[in-house]
């Protein structure tokens, strides 16, 4: 069966409403190059993201535990695939690109550092002064420069949907009549800004909206389940919460008589469907109120369309609040902290001070940049490398640069 070449490129699953991104009408790539006969724009930019090392690296990296501490907990890979089911449910019933939203939501935790969000803070500690980190702005570096799979660009080359996507899906960047600047800007979106107009004073895609609230309902829900199965807080203690007191009841008087485990499997999957159910029916009401014709219609919103109503997003509030007091800032949390506001800090300056540590072809990039003669330049490799790592590496990596006797034993 033969295939006119631009089947694939035009074709989407499902019917689309106006205001959803179409892959044969993408604002297209830095670097023109053919599309697939099989697959759209959207899918290829999917698969692309797929094959990364980044993505592969984040099934040792930490979403809250650290890799060691047990193998039922979730890391970044396991939690980013769970985004993307969810992104894809959303996405699906708004009548949007389902291939899009999964791509932002398969990219949007790239940049993740080793340790999530203790090992951004001790990197960032670490950068304060020498042109700043933030993991959402290390995604789209990953995405435009670090990635080196091409003969003809570094980089993914994705299509200007799936890096707005990742760039801007909590919302516009800058303000209206603000350009483009190093002083505004982290240095990956900055220099994507000189290559293609981000628009960044506009909001981002349907699509990349569904990926930005599902992460939201993913990582609410699994830390509740995660923190219980570490004994962090009980069962008992997070009933009074608004966000449970429905489901804890409805499965009481449904299944008399559960275990424990099932009873937290029954309550998680009730609670995202809540969460789900929320997000469609205020968004549905948004998009019947703004009426967008397009997807530009949809960047000039003013608003963002996706999101909780105003009480659940009160009742998340109360449920973060909580996580915050008894998870994120648990002594054993603590304790993880300590450690690595030591492991990353005593690795950043051993680098940054001495680059011909580093890997040969991270000497090389260092070279490439400036050498020692441009400190900025060799901090930022510094802050790649080290970003890049698993937890499981930068532990090894510390201890076989700190530990006097690691290689005479």
């Amino acid at each position: 069966m033969s295939h006119d070449s631009s089947f694939a490129y035009n074709y989407c699953a499902l019917p689309l409403a106006a205001y959803a991104c179409r892959p044969d009408l993408s604002k297209g790539r830095i670097i023109v190059e053919d599309e697939s006969k099989h697959r759209t724009a959207f899918q290829r930019d999917r698969d692309r993201i797929i094959h990364t090392s980044a993505f592969r690296r984040l099934k040792y990296k930490t979403q809250v535990f650290v890799y060691h501490e047990g193998d039922h907990y979730r890391t970044r890979l396991s939690h980013t695939i769970e985004v993307a089911q969810i992104a894809r449910t959303i996405a699906r019933a708004l009548m949007v690109n389902e291939d899009l939203s999964e791509a932002v939501a398969l990219a949007h935790d790239l940049g993740h550092t080793p340790f999530a969000h203790m090992g951004e803070d001790a990197l960032q500690a670490c950068m304060k002064d020498l042109g700043g980190f933030f993991h959402n702005d290390q995604s789209l570096r990953i995405l435009t420069t670090l990635e080196q799979k091409y003969p003809l660009w570094p980089g993914l080359n994705l299509t200007w949907e799936t890096l707005e996507g990742v760039a801007k899906h909590n919302g516009p960047v800058l303000q209206k009549g603000q350009n483009p600047s190093r002083d505004l800007l982290p240095i990956a979106l900055f220099e994507l800004s000189q290559k293609m107009d981000m628009e960044l004073d506009q909001y981002a895609s349907i699509e990349a909206q569904a990926a930005a609230i599902a992460d939201d309902i993913a990582y609410n829900n699994h830390d509740v389940e995660d923190g219980l199965r570490a004994g962090f807080f009980t069962l008992e203690e997070i009933e009074n919460l608004n966000l449970f007191k429905k489901p804890f009841t409805a499965i009481r008087n449904a299944y008399p008589g559960i275990t424990t485990s099932i009873f937290i499997a029954e309550m998680v999957r009730q609670m995202i469907g809540e969460m789900v159910e929320d997000v469609l029916d205020t968004s549905i009401a948004n998009i019947q109120r703004i009426n967008p014709k397009s997807p530009a219609d949809v960047a000039r919103a003013g608003e963002q369309i996706v999101r909780f109503s105003a009480q659940m997003n009160q009742d998340v509030l109360e449920l973060r609040n909580f996580l915050f007091k008894r998870m994120y800032h648990h002594y054993t949390v603590e304790r993880i902290s300590l450690k690595v506001e030591r492991i990353l800090p005593d690795l950043f300056n051993a680098f940054f001070h001495h680059y011909k540590l580093l890997p040969d072809h991270w000497q090389m990039r260092v070279e490439q940049a400036g050498g020692a003669a441009d400190h900025i330049a060799r901090a930022r490799v510094v802050c790649d490398y080290i970003a890049g790592m698993t937890d499981r590496f930068a532990i090894r990596e510390h201890e076989r640069m700190f530990d006097l006797y690691w290689d005479l034993k």
